[in-house]
């Protein structure tokens, strides 16, 4: 199989990947917080890619730093919406995060093109047709998906610039997965580990027993998440772009979203009606529609 090929393979094999990861974090969401899931998830990516850390250069590790912030905030509000609304609604809200840089070339000055009004049109129309239940139905979890598509948005910006600063770009990776994880810790301590009052403190060992059972109970997403979907495929979707064009790779991701409603119907049983699977043909439409441009950067290490 020539390079290209298998470069073109390995983003399909990424997307499928990132398909199963909405239904894998949806299916902890009654028992685990996002700061947990998203803290468990990247402390295990953060032990496997630590070793790129080694003698690694500041510029490159601090790019990463600033990319992980913004990774962590995604990651936040994704979570935090799936707890609030369905796996399939989740994904197709966070995939608009396509529509987000060419957007930001916008308010930069650039001109609006054709393809990005066209796209623009059918993703709202996707989006009304996804929330329509006898009438238009927008809750928080919608809000916070979208809150998540614009962070995703603003992430490949970020990451189509600091890969081209940088030497190393297992070095950028490790390093924002690592200060995901940081944060995530972090967040944990100031709003959620009841330290605080002293009226508290009997709570702690009941709050770290029902967290460890509930980390025990999940173990197996919590690893596939680490390892596969987080440490394995950013590696490997690195790979895929260096191999392929950027068109390609944009449409390839286009259909994550599509993978997963399927994964959601295996995994958890959930199914879109109608007005959703029309809903969700528009806004594939959109998506590639918006990518579609015979000159486009490559936003190496795009996010889930």
């Amino acid at each position: 199989m020539p390079q290209h090929m298998r470069g073109v393979a390995a983003l399909l094999v990424v997307t499928l990947v990132w398909g199963t990861t909405f239904p894998a974090m949806k299916d902890m969401t009654g028992t685990l917080s996002a700061s947990w899931i998203v803290l468990s998830r990247f402390t295990i990516a953060s032990l496997l890619l630590l070793p790129f850390l080694w003698r690694a250069r500041w510029n490159d590790a601090r790019w990463g730093v600033l990319a992980g912030v913004v990774l962590f905030l995604c990651y936040v509000f994704q979570i935090e919406g799936l707890a609030l609304t369905t796996s399939n609604r989740n994904a197709f809200v966070t995939g608009l995060n396509v529509l987000v840089p060419p957007l930001v070339g916008v308010l930069m000055g650039k001109i609006l093109e054709r393809r990005i009004v066209v796209a623009l049109v059918l993703a709202l129309a996707g989006l009304f047709a996804l929330c329509w239940e006898g009438g238009f139905v927008w809750g928080r979890g919608d809000t916070l998906a979208l809150l998540c598509a614009l962070c995703f948005g603003l992430y490949v910006v970020l990451m189509a610039s600091t890969t081209r600063k940088v030497d190393k770009l297992m070095v950028l990776t490790a390093s924002q997965i690592v200060t995901v994880a940081a944060c995530s810790a972090l967040w944990l301590l100031l709003r959620e580990v009841p330290l605080g009052a002293a009226e508290r403190a009997e709570d702690l060992p009941n709050y770290l027993g029902y967290i460890g059972a509930g980390l025990t109970t999940y173990a197996p997403n919590i690893v596939y998440l680490g390892v596969v979907a987080t440490a394995a495929i950013i590696s490997l979707q690195t790979w895929g772009q260096s191999h392929s064009s950027a068109n390609e790779a944009a449409v390839i991701y286009a259909f994550e979203p599509g993978c997963a409603a399927i994964f959601a119907y295996f995994w958890l049983g959930e199914t879109l009606a109608w007005n959703g699977l029309l809903g969700a043909m528009l806004l594939i439409s959109g998506m590639i529609v918006s990518q579609w441009s015979t000159e486009r950067p490559a936003a190496a290490l795009a996010p889930e």
